[in-house]
């Protein structure tokens, strides 16, 4: 209007001031559009036609954001040769230090600039801080924290002392307090996580979990690691290695650790850059959570990974406020910006007019809704409401993925535009095939989320695995370089998903043209009178009643045994208390979901705020929910000072507990320390006085035997049946511990001559002992004197004995098997025997390295099936290591994932 006239005049003093400032604008009302100052804030002078800038109270204005300057090897994926994550930032850190990588705001929008420089120095600290305290390559390290700067430096200082981080989400409900106790306790007891990195706030629920979880030997903040200032060189990554360790959000169940290594990350930042046409001008703008793989891979990774501009503001301060992530994107000029569904919806409720003042969303060329269902009214209402300051529709664009993929899977062309398909509601409930019947008023609407990434595929099957047609609806499964190799430490949750290098997805959904359209998750699924109803769909049309909180319902199916069929139950949450308001919109959910859907709902619960139950992340846990129904604690959530209160009995209890746990732990020491005091200067005395060979061979065995029950620890063995009557063996075997030896001498009742390091000699005992049984040392520097020693362990074959090998060469803490080395193969090749797989469980725990003080355990032994040496070729040697190894690691399961 006639303000708008004013603001346009020619130039004043005032915007001869602006423009001095950013050297470009051409009036006011381009300050308001690269500025994070809104027209309330300025007085306009009527007398003089034009804003005050005294009026912002002497506060510097902010700058704008310039694009980002050319990066060295442009025309290229910026690191294109990086093989991990390590090596993407030392690319960056190199070649642009004092380039801005992350724009951290402030709920107040203060900035702080993170440079690529900064970021490796900082994270290069707490690398050193956290090898200094003890941390071993292969260890877990959680990261308890928010969006803040030590966030970046804490994730890559974990990599950097070869550890693995594991970011899980930190307490934010003081009514959750003990489920949010009980799910992250479990979280880190699975990821046997020994370092938990969280915020000085944070600090007594940390200490509260750190009870729960035995392997978590301490609780460190920030602030401290950033105080201790240490050295020391970082630890090489391996691509294949692991890099991140990401929990699902539990929607349907218990969070399962998705273990991603390097590649499979890099593989989805490349495909995901390359099918989006990521540029070097583009600018992100983020308020997703780091600890979720959409924030953390899909927004901070991926913005790192291509060189852009991250702009980035605590999730707490969108939900606060949600203007401020279209500020932001306004203010920064921000070009990609992702977030869920419910995001877009919540802007259109809770956006006003007045917070959009100056603001221009025309940049914003990649909306990337995902994460949750897209909801085609979503897209439609967001549009609509945000046209009139530049948003364009073919922005949008819906995507789909899982944590078990990365992050993305398939994507739509950029500036398409959303795809919706509309489909007989009827035929697809009832037939599950998807007829087109865009003139249906009851048309379901589905809408697309485009094609898999380059690289990576996707098919529909059926319950037998067979893929079925397009526009028939069945299981999704996918393949490609990102999709995880399984589930850390649950072999059994991998085994479920992946079958013949597919990945079952847990989600419904059909192909149209190439492009995926995802209907629900699989276990969601209500049938109720020989349809398949989709609760998202319910849940929206429950969300649109007024008075009823949108986002905050779930429908859900319960056995109905009288009909046998299921009861369609929808709980939705409202403010209204009354018994009457109530009714109301009981009636008025039934008659919203049964004019759309035909199928009126069988119960409406209209329960209190926060009785919805969600995870970390904002999506509706239907089976959580639906069990708090059934037990009858729908809604009902102790006092914050009482789950405190309970909390702390807990940890009471968990204290005794740890401090019996800490006792029997001595007892077992003391009985083990005993047994050696009162058997070795015997043993000793036996070894020095016996002949060599036989003799002392058997001494050592009986010892070996001896001990092992006197600490109270006998092995139980399998597979002694597997033993070869006669003839040479060689027995390849894990290694985890120094007892491995002492286990296999009590387990295996025939001479056996170890393949071991030469620096053993030096050993008093050990080293007699080698000598006099004839146990084969090895030299591992000195190539002639190796080559030497490896004739004469092919000698010891040739006459028939036992050998035993520990492929790995060496252990380590941390689980997991270490690659094959390939002498022992080649050894039994040359030899023409057979190799028999050994595992060897239970001494990792009892007397795991870097300790001599033992623990209680079992310990137990499994002899696999011979395998027989192929020709003397040497893809024959390395297909039989392959198969010990894949042997090795079938016996030992979960414990060594």
């Amino acid at each position: 209007g006639k303000k708008r006239q004013q603001i346009q005049q020619p130039v004043t003093r005032a915007d001869q001031t602006i423009q001095a400032r950013f050297q470009q604008p051409q009036s006011v009302q381009h300050f308001f559009a690269v500025s994070r100052v809104q027209t309330s804030q300025l007085r306009f002078d009527r007398r003089a036609q034009r804003y005050d800038l005294g009026s912002l109270g002497g506060r510097q204005l902010p700058e704008i954001l310039q694009p980002p300057a050319a990066v060295p090897g442009a025309g290229r994926p910026a690191p294109a040769a990086a093989s991990t994550l390590l090596e993407v930032l030392t690319w960056h850190a190199a070649a642009t230090p004092d380039r801005v990588h992350v724009i951290l705001l402030d709920e107040d929008g203060r900035e702080q600039r993170i440079t690529y420089g900064a970021l490796q120095g900082e994270a290069t600290a707490v690398g050193a801080a956290l090898r200094q305290r003890g941390i071993r390559p292969g260890a877990s390290v959680a990261l308890m924290l928010r969006t803040e700067r030590g966030f970046f430096a804490a994730f890559f200082g974990v990599l950097l002392a070869g550890a693995v981080p594991v970011p899980i989400y930190p307490p934010w409900r003081a009514d959750r307090l003990e489920e949010y106790a009980h799910r992250q306790a479990g979280i880190l007891r699975n990821a046997r996580a020994r370092l938990l990195v969280t915020f000085a706030e944070a600090r007594a629920m940390a200490g509260l979990l750190r009870r729960r979880v035995p392997d978590l030997q301490d609780v460190v903040t920030l602030e401290a690691l950033a105080g201790e200032a240490a050295d020391g060189p970082a630890v090489a990554a391996p691509a294949g290695g692991p890099a991140l360790i990401q929990y699902t959000s539990g929607s349907t169940g218990d969070p399962k650790g998705v273990l991603l290594s390097h590649a499979n990350i890099l593989a989805n930042i490349r495909a995901f850059g390359q099918a989006l046409g990521i540029r070097g001008d583009d600018v992100g703008v983020s308020w997703l959570p780091l600890y979720h793989d959409m924030g953390l891979i899909g927004t901070w990774l991926g913005a790192l990974y291509h060189g852009v501009p991250l702009v980035l503001m605590p999730p707490l301060a969108f939900l606060a406020r949600p203007a401020r992530w279209l500020q932001a994107l306004g203010a920064y000029r921000g070009t990609v910006s992702a977030a869920p569904n419910f995001a877009f919806d919540l802007c259109v409720r809770r956006v006003a007019d007045e917070e959009m003042a100056g603001v221009d969303l025309a940049g914003w060329r990649l909306a990337l809704n995902g994460s949750e269902p897209v909801s085609p009214e979503s897209i439609e209402r967001f549009t609509r409401r945000f046209a009139r300051w530049g948003f364009r529709p073919e922005a949008m664009c819906p995507v789909y993925g899982l944590a078990e993929s990365a992050v993305a899977f398939t994507v739509p062309p950029p500036g398409r535009g959303p795809r919706v398909d509309a489909i007989s509601r009827e035929i697809f409930e009832r037939e599950r095939r998807a007829v087109p019947a865009p003139a249906e008023a009851s048309a379901l609407r589905i809408v697309s989320c485009g094609r898999p990434l380059p690289g990576h595929a996707v098919r529909v099957v059926d319950e037998r695995g067979r893929e079925v047609p397009e526009r028939v609806e069945g299981r999704i499964e996918l393949r490609g370089p990102s999709v995880t190799s399984g589930y850390f430490r649950n072999p059994e949750a991998t085994r479920a998903v992946i079958r013949d290098g597919w990945l079952d997805s847990g989600d419904l959904g059909y192909l149209a043209d190439g492009e995926l359209f995802v209907t629900g998750r699989r276990k969601d699924v209500i049938i109720k009178a020989g349809r398949n109803v989709y609760p998202q769909e319910v849940e929206e049309l429950a969300g649109e009643v007024p008075g009823i909180r949108k986002g905050c319902v779930a429908a859900f199916g319960v056995p109905d045994p009288a009909i046998g069929t299921e009861r369609l139950v929808v709980v939705a949450e409202s403010r209204q208390r009354s018994g009457p308001a109530r009714d109301r919109l009981r009636g008025a959910v039934t008659e919203r979901v049964a004019a759309a859907l035909g199928l009126p709902p069988d119960l409406v619960v209209i329960a209190p705020p926060g009785a919805v139950l969600k995870t970390s992340s904002g999506k509706i846990r239907r089976a959580a929910t639906r069990q708090a129904y059934l037990s009858g604690t729908l809604g009902r959530h102790p006092s914050a000072r009482m789950q405190w209160v309970r909390l702390a009995a807990g940890d009471v209890a968990a204290r005794l507990a740890r401090g019996g746990r800490a006792a029997r732990r001595l007892l077992f020491a003391a009985r083990a320390g005993l047994g050696l005091a009162l058997t070795l200067p015997p043993l000793w005395l036996l070894v020095t006085l016996l002949p060599a060979g036989r003799a002392v061979e058997r001494a050592v065995r009986t010892w070996c035997r001896l001990i092992l029950g006197l600490a109270g620890c006998p092995p139980a063995v399998t597979g002694l049946e597997r033993l070869p009557a006669a003839g040479p063996v060689v027995l390849a075997a894990n290694h985890a511990s120094y007892l491995d030896a002492v286990v296999l001498l009590a387990a295996v009742p025939r001479p056996i001559r170890f393949v071991a390091k030469r620096e053993l000699l030096r050993t008093p005992l050990v080293g007699r002992i080698i000598r006099k049984v004839g146990h084969l040392p090895v030299e591992r520097v000195d190539v002639a004197r190796s080559a030497a020693d490896a004739d004469r362990v092919s000698a010891a074959l040739r006459t028939g004995a036992w050998v035993v090998f520990f492929p790995e060469g060496t252990f380590r803490r941390a689980p997991g098997l270490l690659p094959f080395r390939l002498g022992a193969f080649k050894a039994a090749v040359e030899a023409r025997c057979p190799v028999l797989p050994v595992a060897i469980r239970g001494t990792r725990q009892i007397l795991p390295a870097d300790t001599w003080l033992p623990r209680p355990g079992a310990l137990e032994v499994v002899i696999g099936a011979p395998r027989r040496p192929g020709g003397p070729d040497w893809r024959d040697i390395v297909s039989l290591r392959d198969a010990t190894r894949a042997a090795i690691a079938q016996a030992l399961g979960e414990e060594e994932r």
